[in-house]
């Protein structure tokens, strides 16, 4: 008898566990060669299918999130089944999730970076598949029709792709559907009708996909219907009274489509619905009462369309509303009462209407108030009483209405206000200095109403102010010098009030200051020569004053300045010869003021209207308002002395050159007896040294050491430049042609003199110098302290220093000084290689063009067909099959930079897909890519005025890098564009490329 641990077991007791466990171990063996086999081959079948589909993307075999994706085709010695089985599982694969036997039942690859087509895609190999999760890639091609062979799907989306094509109608195959998108596509055709035997369907996401026709009626039938999204499309027709058998429904966006006709009663048996979004649309008629049965609604958009009648009293009823937006209709009547009463509204948008009547009463203690519109109509009201303290107020516009009364303290109390507009309304009374306590205010608009007094000191504290506006009121006294210390101040307009005193010098505080308008006061004395030290200012208006003595020259460092006003003055005086620097001028007004002498020999004052130039002491000029100035009289003593020995010493100069030539010529001759006789003449020019070009050309041998490496500083195409520091201490950039350039360098050199001697731009580098010699073929220009843009722009160091501002002011600068070659040259210089490498910055990082090897006189007699020349990534799409050269290539070249300068790289992404997409049939998806995706994230994002330059920079851009170059800009459109910034469509993060890439709005 055996025993375990001391307990006596008989062998029959062991023998029989042991025979029942190889019984059942025979048995499970024997199922699982039965049963394994059948399950094997569908899980080998789905693998197979997914790597079939895998081999035919685009993507890096092993740098991708479906690197997991491959069989482990080794078998065990003994080839068992269940081995194989484990091995070619696809379970344990990123993005697939099966189920107990096996089977696939949720592919997940959002976000995963794939680029390719659906159509080797085999959905039949998947017959348990409930989810397919393909949102956010980069999938392109039709969506394919045996998708529908997904018989048990539940949940589709294919959202945030490159789809084309339609919809297909056999999508109604799949009834066991709860979940579809399409969302964010390139799909055309219309809505399928048979969209409405998915009755199982309880959210559609079809928005942003270009479909057109109408909304089909057979949409009613998806009585489980949560969510219905179809906006931002092309769909027309009205609005469906079907809509209304949605019972299930709960948001519904018709938005930025076609629809017309009026909003169908039936709207309001959606008794569940709580947002409702048909804003920007053309529909027409009245708004239906029956929206007030909607009580569950929160949120209802109904702005931009052509909406007529008055609110219906019923509506307020509707007391839980978080936002109400009705902009922009011909709606009139009262406001509703009770749009506060939940106290839940956030947003109350009701601008741009012909609304009568006082405010609603519920709004003068509804605190949780964050946007307020009501600008543009024709309400009324004491400003005094109606309005009370706002804790979450942001944005409050109540401008162009019939306001009245006083601005009371209480406005000072919001902590959140950013923006209070006020302005053309009969507000009167002091300003209360209580307003200064709003310190997080930006924007601020009181203009065009009756208040008087003092402008109080305290607006000083409002740190964060870019925008304020005073005009247009009855405010007297000086201006408080507390307002120095707005730094951020982009526009301040104190224009037709009644301010006097000298203007402040400092007003030199608002360094940021784009626009001053002090016209139509009484300041007096003259004009502060610190306004100087305002550069980036563009408008400057102190016209209609009492201002007097001459013009500071000190304005000339107004570089940037476009409209300058001062006429209606007592200035006196001569105009400084320095303002012939204002070349970003576009107008100018000096009439009715005591002026003589001549005009800066600039375009603004030479084209200048009579007008702009009359009722002064005595101008001439290049005008042909004016007279041309006179000559110097021969009876001048003075003059004739001055010349006589001017003549003498000129004189005895040449003589003294020529009695140096010959001695120089001489020793020469006497120096080179053994040297072979040269064919070729040296010849040199240094501009900046006048005639001594041997002794300029031996300091830059000997400041090189004979252009040693160690000097050379950066290696291009035709030569290298090296760094050279003179003797007088001037740093100068010294560009030596390749010894072997032969034929080609000789050209380039030839170019680059021809170009640079005729082209005088401050954004164009200065040429000294040059020297053209058998042994020597070089060019002398000033040096750049900072190098080249695209160097800059690697060096994450260097880049940060290179803030939005100063990268604006090279998106400028580059575009004036383009211009200036394309239309003030004569003939026109185009460059033909504009690149980030050939951008030069100086220690204030102000652009300089360089490298003018490449480029050309444009001789319009000539078919001027040239080789091709330019740098690949900046060379315009055309130069790949042609070789004629116009200015529309330097404007491809410039659009490419201006990317550049934005992004912080290269956008050759982005190039790419605007050349596929002009060779297709589909556009450029850029409705889905956001501008904020693009910005240098190594910057902080752009805000204010500098936000709407970076907008009207991108969108300059896109129209630069059309791929037809008739549809592109002129440089000149461009540079004038550039001095005007277009008012964000919303806030910069939710802002896309398909806003600002239509050629359209940016010619509009």
């Amino acid at each position: 008898m055996a025993t375990v641990r001391g307990i006596p077991i008989s062998n029959n007791v062991v023998v029989w566990p042991l025979q029942c466990f190889i019984i059942i171990l025979v048995f499970v063996c024997s199922y699982n060669s039965l049963a394994i086999p059948s399950t094997s081959s569908a899980t080998i079948r789905e693998a197979d299918a997914l790597l079939k589909w895998k081999d035919s993307l685009d993507i890096h075999p092993t740098h991708s999130r479906l690197a997991s994706w491959n069989l482990n085709s080794t078998s065990s010695p003994l080839n068992n089944s269940s081995y194989r089985y484990q091995n070619n599982s696809s379970c344990h694969w990123f993005g697939i999730i099966c189920n107990k036997l096996g089977s696939v039942i949720k592919i997940d690859l959002e976000s995963s970076d794939l680029r390719g087509t659906l159509q080797y895609f085999n959905f039949s190999s998947f017959p348990s598949l409930l989810t397919v999760n393909l949102y956010n890639n980069s999938l392109y091609g039709s969506i394919p029709g045996n998708i529908t062979n997904l018989s048990t799907l539940t949940h589709l989306d294919l959202g945030n792709n490159y789809l084309s094509g339609n919809i297909p109608s056999q999508i109604c195959l799949m009834t066991s559907l709860r979940f579809l998108s399409v969302a964010e596509n390139h799909l055309d055709g219309s809505v399928p009708p048979e969209i409405g035997m998915l009755e199982s369907l309880e959210v559609f996401l079809a928005y942003n996909i270009n479909i057109s026709g109408s909304i089909p009626v057979s949409i009613g039938n998806l009585s489980s219907l949560t969510i219905l999204a179809l906006s931002g499309n092309n769909i027309n027709g009205s609005i469906c009274h079907e809509i209304g058998q949605l019972k299930s429904l709960v948001m519904l966006f018709l938005y930025e489509n076609h629809l017309t006709g009026s909003i169908p009663k039936s709207i309001g048996q959606l008794k569940s619905l709580s947002l409702l979004h048909l804003c920007q649309n053309n529909l027409t008629g009245s708004i239906p009462k029956t929206i007030a049965n909607l009580s569950s609604l929160t949120k209802i958009f109904l702005f931009d369309n052509h909406l007529t009648g008055s609110i219906p009293l019923e509506m307020n009823n509707l007391t839980n509303l978080e936002q109400f937006q009705l902009q922009q209709n011909f709606l009139s009547g009262y406001l509703p009462e009770n749009i506060c009463m939940g106290g839940r509204l956030e947003r109350f948008l009701a601008s741009d209407n012909y609304f009568v009547g006082s405010i609603p009463k519920s709004m003068k203690n509804c605190s949780s108030l964050v946007r307020v519109l009501l600008q543009g109509n024709e309400l009324k009201g004491n400003i005094s009483k109606d309005f009370g303290i706002y804790p979450n107020l942001k944005y409050m516009d109540l401008s162009y209405n019939n306001f009245f009364g006083e601005l009371t303290r209480n406005w000072g109390q919001c902590p959140k206000l950013a923006m209070l507009n006020i302005s053309n309304n009969k507000i009167s009374g002091r300003l209360p200095h209580e307003l200064g306590d709003a310190t997080q205010l930006q924007e601020l608009d009181l203009s065009s109403n009756l208040l008087v007094g003092k402008i109080p000191k305290e607006l000083g504290h409002l740190k964060l102010l870019y925008i304020l506006k005073l005009n247009n009121n009855s405010l007297s006294s000086n201006i408080p010098i507390e307002i120095e210390m707005l730094s951020e101040l982009e526009m301040l307009d104190l224009s037709t009030n009644k301010l006097s005193g000298p203007i402040p010098i400092y007003l030199e505080g608002c360094s940021k200051l784009l626009h001053l308008n002090l016209r139509n006061n009484m300041f007096n004395g003259s004009i502060p020569s610190q306004l100087g030290t305002l550069h980036t200012l563009r408008n400057l208006d102190l016209s209609q004053n009492l201002l007097a003595g001459e013009l500071p020259f000190e304005l000339e460092h107004l570089d940037m300045l476009e409209i300058f006003n001062l006429s209606h003055n007592k200035l006196s005086g001569s105009i400084p010869s320095t303002f012939k620097e204002l070349i970003s001028l576009t107008f100018v007004d000096i009439s009715y003021n005591l002026l003589e002498g001549s005009l800066p020999n600039i375009k603004a004052f030479i084209e200048a209207p009579f007008e702009a130039l009359e009722h002064n002491k005595g101008l001439c000029g290049n005008n042909t308002s004016l007279k041309p100035c006179p000559m110097l009289k021969e009876n001048n003593n003075k003059i004739i002395i001055i010349v006589l020995v001017m003549a003498s010493i000129s004189c005895i100069l040449i003589l003294l050159f020529i009695i140096v030539g010959v001695l120089f010529i001489r020793k020469k001759r006497e120096r080179n007896m053994d040297e072979p006789r040269r064919t070729q003449a040296t010849v040199t020019f240094f501009e900046a040294w006048c005639h001594n070009g041997k002794k300029v050309h031996e300091e830059i041998i000997e400041a090189t050491e004979n252009f040693s490496s160690k000097y050379c500083i950066g290696v291009g195409g035709y030569g290298s430049v090296y760094k050279a520091l003179l003797p007088a201490g001037q740093v100068v950039a010294v560009k030596k042609f390749h010894d072997n350039g032969g034929v080609t360098s000789n050209e380039a050199f030839k170019s680059e003199t021809d170009a640079l001697t005729r082209a005088r731009h401050r954004n164009i580098i200065k040429l000294f110098g040059f020297c053209s010699h058998t042994k020597y073929l070089y060019l002398v220009y000033e040096f750049m302290e900072m190098g080249n843009l695209a160097k800059i722009l690697s060096d994450n160091v260097k880049a940060m220093e290179l803030e939005w501002t100063k990268r604006l002011n090279i998106v400028k600068g580059l575009a004036n000084s383009i211009s200036y070659m394309h239309y003030e040259c004569c003939p026109a210089i185009i460059h033909r290689d504009i690149s980030s490498k050939n951008v030069l910055l100086d220690h204030k990082f102000e652009a300089h063009i360089s490298d003018f090897g490449s480029s050309v006189s444009l001789d319009p007699e000539s078919s001027n067909w040239t080789p091709f020349a330019g740098t690949f990534g900046y060379s315009a799409p055309e130069l790949a099959y042609t070789t004629e050269v116009n200015e529309k290539c330097d404007v491809y070249s410039f659009g490419v930079v201006i990317l550049e300068v934005i992004m912080g790289k290269h956008p050759g992404d982005i190039i790419l897909s605007l050349l596929a997409s002009s060779s297709s049939s589909s556009p450029l998806p850029t409705h889905q890519v956001l501008l904020k995706d693009l910005l240098d994230e190594r910057l902080s994002p752009p805000t204010n005025q500098i936000a709407r330059e970076v907008v009207t920079a991108t969108q300059i851009a896109f129209a630069c890098l059309q791929t037809r170059s008739q549809s592109r800009p002129t440089m000149k459109q461009v540079s004038e564009k550039l001095s005007t910034s277009l008012p964000l469509p919303e806030p910069l993060h939710l802002i896309t490329l398909k806003q600002l890439f239509d050629p359209q709005c940016w010619t509009s």
